[in-house]
């Protein structure tokens, strides 16, 4: 029995051990060829410990206007993880509480959107957005993309309000509590962990999104770094592409999310796994 458990924990240590390798090799090379000189990148064989270099960084930073994109990034995700978390939380909450004939059938609606290709919404988009003036700035941005993230932030965040007992906030209401009240002092805090992840994994897909910034802007004003790294990959240079400042770039992209999921994966998993209230 004994010899039976520990072949099971070995294969277990196995899996998860090449499930690891395979996540971080990729990451691993990133960080490499990002610290790499371009001299020594495309060396036979590989150099797996060349002399490590920041020259890339500073390449970089003359070759795109990188604080512009940087500051760029942070307003339109911070941005849209307001929008979206806030109007989802009213949402959800509205969802959880007020009984109306259909309400289910337009939550399903809702998330069924989901399901919609993000490409399939850019002529709409555009058109709305050209229309109120938006076009080529971070506000129309941040409304495409936080609308975007709101069906998601809903269907987690009406669950969670789900949980958190009527009873509570009924007798708040008896003891002259108003609904803001209501809402700030008893249902956020006890959605706490919800919305902490719902914030961060919204933060995550807009910081990564390519796909509204590059087709709804076209100026420094507006541009983020996932554009920056299209501008890049279309120089040339002896060596062809220029490698190093594209992994440099994706490092300065991935280093803040792997930093932020580390710090707050307590949270995360907290808010997946368990319920509203401790």
């Amino acid at each position: 029995m004994k010899s039976q458990k520990t072949r099971n924990k070995i294969l277990l240590y196995f899996g998860i051990s090449v499930f690891v390798f395979i996540i971080l090799v990729p990451i691993y090379w990133l960080f490499l060829t990002a610290l790499t000189p371009r001299t020594q990148l495309f060396s036979v064989p590989p150099n797996y410990f060349p002399d490590f270099t920041f020259d890339n960084f500073i390449n970089l930073a003359s070759q795109v206007p990188f604080l512009s994109y940087l500051t760029n990034s942070m307003i339109f995700s911070v941005g849209a993880v307001l929008v979206s978390v806030i109007l989802s939380f009213l949402a959800a909450y509205g969802f959880a509480r007020i009984e109306i004939p259909g309400s289910n059938i337009l939550l399903f609606a809702l998330v069924l959107t989901m399901a919609i290709p993000e490409i399939v919404t850019v002529v709409p988009l555009f058109q709305i957005l050209r229309n109120f003036n938006m076009i080529d700035t971070i506000r129309g941005l941040i409304l495409v993309m936080g609308s975007v993230l709101i069906p998601f932030s809903v269907w987690v965040l009406v669950t969670f309000v789900k949980r958190v007992p009527v009873e509570i906030e009924e007798a708040a209401i008896v003891d002259g509590a108003t609904l803001p009240q209501v809402l700030f002092y008893i249902v956020i805090p006890a959605m706490k962990p919800s919305l902490v992840t719902v914030t961060i994994i919204n933060f995550i897909n807009a910081w990564n999104n390519l796909l509204y910034p590059l087709v709804f802007s076209s100026s420094i004003k507006a541009k983020t770094l996932t554009v920056s790294i299209t501008e890049i990959f279309q120089a040339r240079t002896p060596y062809g592409r220029p490698w190093e400042l594209i992994s440099t770039l994706g490092v300065t992209m991935v280093l803040p999310m792997i930093i932020l999921v580390f710090v707050a994966q307590k949270g995360i998993v907290s808010g997946l796994t368990s319920g509203s209230l401790d």
